[in-house]
């Protein structure tokens, strides 16, 4: 008989996904946008180039209700949009980044700090200084072109938004 106390679980719950099509990309992020907890979320997205973070990005701000054209910001750092609600949404994309100080410098912390949904395409670019998510996905292309995908939380309302799914 152990008397040793059990060892609490380490690993931040998740879930995994494939998605065969587009219309199981759109599907996810309908689900997503249904939770109340999502409009104030820090999201990672994670994935090589053409994975589909972006097309996710864009799929989630539709299923929001953003009108009008939805871009990349690859060039911008950020793109803000808002709901018809008029709740803040930031989409970020960290790709040109070459030092994770550039997030300080580039001002970001505010935004972040302030309210509103988060998404972040290429977190990694920014590691040590972004806070941490509420939710990762992780999307990889697999050889058929379906996506395996991987979400993690990573706080309290990363664990609400995972049980939307």
């Amino acid at each position: 008989m152990s008397h040793h106390q059990p060892i609490p679980e380490t690993v931040e719950p998740c879930r995994q996904y494939s998605w065969v099509s587009e219309a199981d990309t759109a599907a996810f992020a309908q689900r997503l946008a249904r939770a109340p907890q999502l409009l104030d979320a820090v999201i990672e997205l994670h994935g090589d180039l053409g994975a589909g973070k972006t097309t996710l990005a864009r799929y989630l701000l539709r299923a929001l209700g953003v009108g009008g054209r939805i871009k990349r910001p690859t060039f911008a750092l950020v793109e803000p949009y808002q709901t018809p609600a008029g709740a803040p949404i930031f989409h970020f994309d960290f790709y040109r980044f070459g030092d994770p100080r550039e997030w300080v410098d580039a001002g970001l912390r505010d935004l972040y700090a302030g309210p509103g949904l988060k998404l972040a395409e290429w977190p990694e670019q920014a590691e040590g200084v972004l806070p941490a998510p509420d939710l990762a996905i992780h999307i990889r292309v697999d050889a058929d072109e379906h996506r395996s995908v991987t979400v993690q939380a990573h706080t309290a309302r990363g664990r609400a938004l995972l049980r939307t799914l």
